[in-house]
């Protein structure tokens, strides 16, 4: 079974930066796409930001400049370096696993439990 744990979440001030990692597990082949969302409270879960297997990237337009993503194929990891954090990005961050073969055979989409970021004004 593929598992996703997130890691580097907390409290920072506006204008501060935060680095989160995720870390997949679950005798892995290979993850098509990996990613961070977000889900503020009483809003929709949304996008941050991807990176395919081939470093791709994607952005939401409203981190863009400001976040980083990156991963490590090998060991099956994402991160994402966010800097000039705003008030606005306090969330609930879910880290994505898009596209993935196991020896037990290929699964879609797998979530992480979620970690919480809060940045105070």
């Amino acid at each position: 079974q593929v598992q996703l744990v997130e890691s580097g979440g907390g409290l920072v001030q506006a204008g501060g930066s935060l680095r989160l990692s995720c870390a997949a597990s679950g005798s892995i082949f290979s993850i098509n796409a990996m990613g961070w969302y977000r889900q503020a409270p009483g809003k929709q879960r949304e996008l941050v930001a991807t990176i395919t297997s081939g470093g791709s990237t994607n952005y939401a337009a409203s981190v863009k400049g400001r976040f980083t993503i990156s991963r490590d194929n090998a060991k099956n990891t994402v991160s994402v370096e966010m800097n000039s954090l705003r008030p606005e990005d306090t969330a609930v961050y879910y880290c994505n696993a898009h596209g993935v073969a196991t020896f037990r055979g290929y699964g879609v989409d797998y979530w992480g439990k979620g970690i919480l970021v809060t940045v105070s004004s």
